[in-house]
């Protein structure tokens, strides 16, 4: 079936392009002949069951004119020799035509499509045809706003229709394949993709938190509805904004995790700590980014280390101080405006300044567990989460209770604890985890916090 899609798909956009490089061949020709504009041959109906097909009828892309933009983008990824005639010299000013558009550059030796090449292709030189087509460059026009393509700025000399006319990696990915491909951790994308075995049956929170996460997986799943069908949209901004607080190793990147799980939405993590740049303007740059493929694509943000930005702002004068400020009220501004779901997650409340508070939707209070949510932790840690729910072997001298009752260790703790377990035991040559390992894993870990056991 796999491959019947992608045959499919290949095969859409081979009639795609085919139709594409008749209209540029039409306008070329026209315009070395002097010849008046012609109207273009009708796009070719494509497969519904294509995901270029697909795409073009969810965001009413129907027309020659969005087609054509649509087209320059995708044949600059998977067909760029179909744009080559547009590389052709004036042999008199010996330079491109610049009435073509486009650009080309040192690492790349194809030419590469602007606005100004799309208006051509579409129009020709006909001035008014080209400004009736132009408002579907705007932001807010459904060519720009479905973000199936972009415009890269290319600098004012290169006039108002010198971007670049481009299609990002992963819509491409998803026109070839039928899957969004999901970007990779870099430095100018700070963000990881956040993944669980896990499930919520695994999460062992106090009810209270447990109901305030219910309340914000609600919103996820009808948040359409309250904003559109029951008419708040006015009212209320899309995204919800929430602070996770509570000490480490207390489930708060889990429970982010397995909240996208069961909401069908990815979630990416955002260390804040590691992403703070001492160039100024950097970070805000890189995260950028970050907050437009979120709201694109309907993720979960969730700020790890949230102090790190998002501490009490600073009075002082000097040139850190008043770029640290800069930095919150950019990220303050994004989030206040981001329409995705965004978790700021800190370890303890008081690090976060009021101002930050007041825009939240839900602030979520994570806590060391109490002796039942521990026997819990650990029961749940030795269970074993293989493909046929193995538990971890022990012999009868583990006593979970007592572990539970006389250890005050959170779950990400535990979870370390039974990993150096199972290592000792099977160093010592055991077939099972014993109570002595799981003791010894409890004061390596109480050593790792400066603890005595």
């Amino acid at each position: 079936m796999a491959d019947d899609t992608r045959a499919l798909n290949a095969g859409t956009i081979a009639e795609e392009m085919a139709w594409l490089a008749a209209a540029i061949d039409q306008r070329i020709a026209e315009f070395f002949e002097a010849k008046p504009v012609a109207e273009l041959p009708a796009p070719p109906v494509l497969d519904a069951q294509s995901v270029l097909g697909q795409l073009i009828r969810a965001h009413g892309l129907e027309g020659p004119g969005p087609r054509i933009a649509l087209g320059l983008g995708l044949a600059a990824h998977v067909q760029p020799s179909l744009l080559d005639p547009f590389l052709l010299q004036n042999a008199s000013l010996k330079r491109p035509f610049t009435e073509f558009g486009g650009v080309t550059q040192p690492h790349f030796p194809g030419f590469i499509p602007t606005v100004e090449t799309a208006l051509f292709v579409i129009a020709g030189c006909d001035m008014a045809a080209r400004s009736a087509h132009a408002p579907m460059f705007s932001p807010d026009a459904p060519l720009i706003s479905s973000h199936l393509v972009h415009i890269e700025p290319e600098g004012a000399s290169k006039g108002v229709f010198g971007g670049i006319l481009a299609m990002r990696d992963d819509t491409v990915h998803k026109i070839l394949t039928g899957v969004m491909a999901r970007p990779n951790f870099a430095p100018d994308f700070p963000a990881q993709y956040l993944s669980t075995a896990m499930t919520a049956d695994d999460l062992v929170l106090p009810r209270q938190v447990m109901d305030q996460i219910e309340h914000i997986e609600a919103w996820i799943k009808h948040e359409p509805m309250i904003l559109d069908d029951w008419g708040l949209r006015a009212r209320l901004s899309p995204g919800y904004r929430v602070l996770f607080y509570g000490p480490p190793g207390t489930g708060k990147t889990l429970t982010a995790t397995i909240l996208g799980q069961r909401t069908g939405r990815d979630v990416y993590r955002i260390d804040l700590s590691k992403t703070v740049s001492k160039y100024i303007g950097e970070t805000e740059k890189n995260l950028s980014r970050v907050f437009d493929e979120a709201e694109r694509r309907s993720w979960i943000l969730f700020f790890d280390e949230a102090d790190a930005l998002f501490a009490k702002r600073t009075s002082g004068g000097s040139v850190n101080d008043r770029y640290a400020n800069q930095e919150v009220s950019y990220l303050l501004q994004r989030i206040e405006m981001c329409s995705a779901v965004t978790i700021l997650a800190t370890n303890l409340r008081s690090n976060i300044d009021d101002a930050f508070s007041r825009r939240f939707q839900s602030l979520v209070g994570f806590v060391k567990p109490d002796q039942g949510a521990r026997l819990q932790l650990w029961t749940a840690a030795l269970s074993g989460s293989g493909p046929n729910g193995t538990p971890v072997p022990r012999d009868d001298t583990v006593d979970l209770h007592a572990l539970a009752q006389n250890y005050e260790l959170v779950g990400g703790a535990i979870v370390n604890v039974v990993r150096f377990a199972t290592v000792s035991a099977l160093r010592r040559g055991a077939a099972q985890v014993g109570q002595k390992d799981l003791l010894s894993g409890i004061a390596f870990e109480f050593r790792k916090e400066g603890r005595t056991p």
